[in-house]
């Protein structure tokens, strides 16, 4: 089972006890604001994205990690890697993403562990190229592109939500060239 630690961070597989925080944290209308719809979820919905999340990792061998602050051992929310099934004009492709609940802003922990998947994407999953794909407007999560050294390669519509998205890109020689 994969973990990866950070200097505040572990990120892990899931478990039962995640549901109910991951669910408060999806419960949160600003948290939510910028995925999909911005629409929240409830508790049956957050435990349903769990269970799809954990059969991503069964099937693709990577998957959204739960992030658990190593100080408190409270889960913060997630990172990890996806395919992006909802935007299939930039298939095939992988997605790093994040999620954390407000209390967990502003400290730089998304990407502390941003960061981390995106090694073990390239490190580890030997992936060619990472992509990242934001809410035009969501400026938060533009720094947070740009601090993984990822550039801009096309605005379009994501098809099921008519939403606008920006699509940020990273290849494996690119990280390379600028890994720590």
């Amino acid at each position: 089972m994969v973990t990866l630690e950070t200097p505040r961070l572990i990120l892990r597989r899931w478990r039962a006890e995640d549901v109910a925080p991951m669910a408060a944290i999806n419960a949160d209308p600003e948290v939510m604001r910028w995925i999909r719809d911005g629409s929240v979820r409830d508790e049956q919905q957050s435990r349903d994205g769990i269970r799809a999340w954990e059969r991503e990792w069964e099937s693709a061998g990577f998957g959204l990690f739960a992030v658990e602050v190593r100080a408190t051992g409270e889960l913060a929310g997630f990172t990890g890697l996806s395919v992006p099934h909802y935007l299939p004009e930039v298939l095939p492709a992988v997605e790093v993403g994040w999620r954390l609940g407000r209390a967990h802003w502003g400290r730089g922990l998304a990407t502390e562990a941003a960061e981390a998947a995106v090694r073990f994407g390239f490190e580890e999953r030997g992936l060619e190229r990472i992509v990242s794909i934001t809410q035009a407007g969501n400026h938060a999560s533009e720094r947070i592109t740009a601090k993984l050294g990822m550039s801009l390669v096309r605005e379009t519509v994501n098809p099921s939500y008519g939403r606008r998205v920006r699509v940020f890109a990273l290849s494996s020689d690119q990280y390379a060239a600028t890994a720590r």
